[in-house]
């Protein structure tokens, strides 16, 4: 049974473990999963995820898990930008799993959720080699926007609630 539900700190392994896997099928890496695993926590880029209750919780936003009974299948967050806008951030979903609705259940909930406490707008940033991302953004509804965030070689997109 799928679950979508606030993630426990405790799950937050199994959490970078999906984004890794997923990650290492979308972009490669020289060398064994493990291995990708290693070098990506030693860059340290996960930094958010050392305490989501102040990076989310606490800060305007949330954070999801998506279980297949007990097993971390995927996530999705949101952060506050500012009053109006918060940004989708580690949305990530094991590839056996897509296609099935589950990833727009978790975006629903997500939308549902800055709605309720009045935002007006979701932005992200997402790679352009994660084709099938930005289409299933396309598809529910967010359109590419000039750059908001550092990274100016992602795709940066906005959905109007």
């Amino acid at each position: 049974m799928i679950t979508i539900r606030p993630v426990r700190q405790v799950e937050i392994q199994d959490v970078k473990r999906v984004m890794f896997s997923v990650a290492y099928n979308i972009f490669g890496f020289d060398g064994t999963l493990e291995e990708s695993i290693r070098h990506y926590e030693g860059l340290d880029i996960f930094q958010d995820l050392e305490d989501i209750q102040t990076h989310y919780f606490e800060n305007g936003g949330i954070f999801l898990v998506v279980l297949n009974g007990e097993q971390v299948i995927g996530s999705g967050a949101l952060r506050k930008l500012d009053a109006e806008t918060v940004e989708l951030k580690r949305m990530w979903l094991l590839e056996a799993y897509h296609g099935l609705g589950i990833g727009y259940r978790l975006i629903t909930q997500l939308f549902d959720f800055a709605r309720e406490r009045g935002y007006l707008r979701v932005r992200l940033q997402t790679s352009f080699e994660q084709t099938r991302a930005l289409a299933f953004y396309k598809r529910v509804g967010f359109h590419e926007i000039p750059h908001f965030a550092d990274d100016a070689d992602d795709a940066s997109m906005e959905i109007i609630l």
